[in-house]
């Protein structure tokens, strides 16, 4: 054993565990305590380190950065609103556009327009049924449409047109109110060209 003992590598071995030992049973983990940060009058009299310092201009500049990042997180949120309002709106009008649509096609069915080519035909018929006598004239307006009747009234003159209706509001109640819608489709017939106005 005295062998084992002296031997160098043994040594070797026994001071690497003593070492080892007392390291370990003398050493103590220090407690760290940061220094307090420097201000930039520390700086600039050669007291610390340039990036270890304080400056109130970039707090201000990072309180600006973050305020400004708030303002633009509630202007989004507005826009994000008002593109919301504009759909809304944008569908409002599509619905009233598709309102006015239908109106402009009831008001094209109850109001008679008269076409150009159809002016001379009409104001040929409209003399043939004012040469006619009323009680013949009613009876062929009563198998035709009420649209076709009315522009051949609107060129017959209202000496000649009120006779027929007359006639017309004599031959039955149903007969009568047919007048009455003829007469009201009259006031309100139109013409694409104000130059073929009946004379």
């Amino acid at each position: 054993m005295i062998k084992i003992l002296q031997s160098s590598w043994m040594s070797a071995v026994i001071g690497a565990v003593m070492y080892l030992g007392v390291t370990l049973g003398l050493w103590r983990m220090p407690k760290i305590v940061l220094p307090p940060r420097p201000t930039i009058e520390a700086i600039t009299k050669g007291g610390a380190p340039s990036w270890d310092y304080q400056n109130p201009e970039v707090d201000e500049m990072i309180a600006d950065l973050q305020h400004q990042k708030d303002a633009l997180a509630e202007r989004e949120h507005q826009l994000n609103d008002l593109a919301a309002r504009l759909d809304a709106e944008r569908q409002e009008i599509v619905v009233v556009t598709q309102s006015v649509a239908q109106m402009q096609s009831q008001f094209d069915q109850d109001v008679v327009r008269v076409r150009d080519e159809e002016t001379a035909n009409l104001k040929r018929l409209a003399k043939i049924y004012a040469a006619m006598s009323p009680d013949g004239a009613v009876s062929i307006f009563k198998e035709m449409k009420d649209d076709d009747v009315v522009k051949i009234l609107v060129f017959m003159k209202d000496s000649e047109t009120a006779p027929i209706l007359e006639m017309l509001g004599r031959t039955g109640p149903i007969e009568a109110r047919r007048a009455a819608q003829i007469s009201e489709r009259i006031k309100v017939a139109m013409y694409r060209n104000p130059a073929n106005k009946p004379s």
